[in-house]
């Protein structure tokens, strides 16, 4: 519902209380003194992204509101002030005139003493001056812990930008956050990629300090990325990590990053939802990302890759990753700007992500050993009839060909998961581990039948 006005007319205001009628005139038998002219009275105051080629884009760098109708042209307006008429003096006499002239010369009195005690205490104050100067602050301002500003506050010290740069000299600007006190540095693999293979890594903080980097570990398909600063400070203040699997939509999200070089900027919104499937590219015709996305609207543009997702409470619940944009960006540069639809891969795949890095530098993924089609409008997730480069479609003794899955099945449910492409069911897989069991439903020759399957394991992006 819009709250503007939508151009009904303003009904007329009521006009103000009448005014008593004037008393009755003085005797004239003896005339009145002068009085003071009346004072004048003053005036009233008045489900899933778009499909191929609208696939979202990696978050990197590289009103006038209804008047309505009029208002009412009558002069007065409700609890307008009115003057009310001053009563008829009384007949004066000798006496009374002399009464008069008493107060009157007690008034001039009054008033030259206060003029005299004025110029007096003027006189002999240092300054010279009688200004009265405001106070200088209103006090020291307290932003509680849940505000925004309290949010911010705390969790601003433990971002960076990140400046990556190829050997070639080519690069851009991301975001990262404080993982731990060793000086490991969570970011998206797209941030850092060009530096990955003799390229320059720097992290700066928001307090200006800038520290050199190296890549730890990079996971492709996954689009986590840890870094370690080198020479590291000491009193690293990790962010703390929230659990993306409570977070409910409706629920308040802040956003920190760089959006278009613009370092240390911070953002607000809600999730919009939740398990949303996106696969996403940086447009180089690199293999691509596939997630099981948080949906926020909080302002996400180019530089705020890498940057944390959090909570209300400053908790980190995701990793800001994609956008879904429209447009050419900002001066046809190429680079679209915010439409409210941000993805984040949430801190609990992210955080096993990242621990496998520090541990071995290599990315683990679940599987469950067979190809599917990535083309739309399968209805499901199709098994392919033949595989990647020459393999076989179903891995022989995989947990696929286990549980009795053949090419041509198509997958459309993992658990309580609707799956309705095999991106999405990429997706759901990966935020699994190696081992858990999960059931999958697929239909067969128009028959739906249901399967438990062990996920097995795949090291590294290859």
């Amino acid at each position: 519902m819009s709250t503007e006005n939508e151009g009904a007319a303003v009904p007329p205001a009521p006009s103000a209380p009448p005014v008593p009628v004037d008393a009755p005139a003085a005797p004239e038998a003896h005339p009145a003194p002068p009085t003071a002219p009346p004072a004048h009275q003053a005036p009233s105051e008045a489900s899933w992204p778009p499909p191929a080629p609208a696939t979202p884009s990696y978050a990197q760098q590289g009103p006038d509101a209804s008047a309505g109708g009029g208002g009412s042209d009558a002069p007065t307006v409700w609890g307008a002030a009115y003057q009310q008429p001053a009563p008829a003096p009384a007949p004066a006499g000798r006496k009374r005139g002399g009464l008069l002239a008493a107060v009157l010369v007690a008034a001039l009195l009054a008033g030259g003493i206060g003029g005299g005690i004025g110029y007096t205490l003027a006189k002999d104050d240092d300054s010279s001056s009688t200004t009265v100067s405001a106070a200088d602050t209103g006090g020291d301002i307290k932003r509680d812990a849940g505000t925004v500003a309290g949010v911010a506050q705390r969790a601003l010290p433990s971002t960076v930008t990140i400046e990556a740069e190829s050997s070639s000299g080519e690069g851009g600007t991301g975001t990262g956050f404080v993982f731990d006190t060793e000086g490991h540095i969570v970011t998206n693999n797209h941030v850092v990629a060009e530096a990955v293979d003799g390229g320059k890594l720097a992290a700066t903080f928001p307090d200006g300090k800038k520290y050199d980097a190296e890549v730890v570990g990079h996971a492709q398909g996954y689009d986590v990325a840890v870094i370690k600063l080198k020479n590291a400070p000491s009193g690293l203040k990790p962010l703390t990590l929230g659990d993306s699997d409570k977070v409910a939509v409706g629920d308040s999200t802040i956003a920190i990053g760089a959006p278009f070089g613009l370092s240390n900027t911070v953002t607000t919104g809600i999730i919009s939802a939740k398990n949303r499937p996106v696969a996403s590219s940086d447009g180089t015709g690199s293999n691509a990302s596939y997630m099981s996305a948080l949906q926020t609207d909080a302002s996400i543009n180019p530089g705020n890759s890498g940057g944390p997702l959090l909570d209300a409470k400053g908790n980190v619940i995701g990793i800001n990753s994609a956008i879904q944009s429209t447009g050419n960006g900002l001066g046809g540069s190429g680079q679209s700007g915010s439409i409210g639809l941000g993805f984040a891969i949430p801190i609990n795949q992210a955080k096993y992500v990242a621990q496998q890095l520090i541990k071995t530098g290599e990315p683990v993924y679940a599987k469950i050993g067979a190809s599917v089609s990535l083309e739309e409008g399968t209805g499901g997730a199709k098994i392919s009839e033949d595989g990647a480069g020459n393999s076989e479609p179903v891995e022989p003794g995989g947990p696929a060909d286990k549980a009795g899955l053949k090419p041509g099945d198509v997958i459309t449910k993992l658990n309580d998961r609707v799956i309705d492409s095999g991106p999405t069911l990429i997706g759901e897989i990966w935020t699994h581990k190696p081992g858990d069991k999960v059931k999958i439903t697929y239909e067969r020759g128009g028959d739906t039948r249901t399967v438990e399957v062990t996920l097995g394991s795949r090291v590294g992006d290859n």
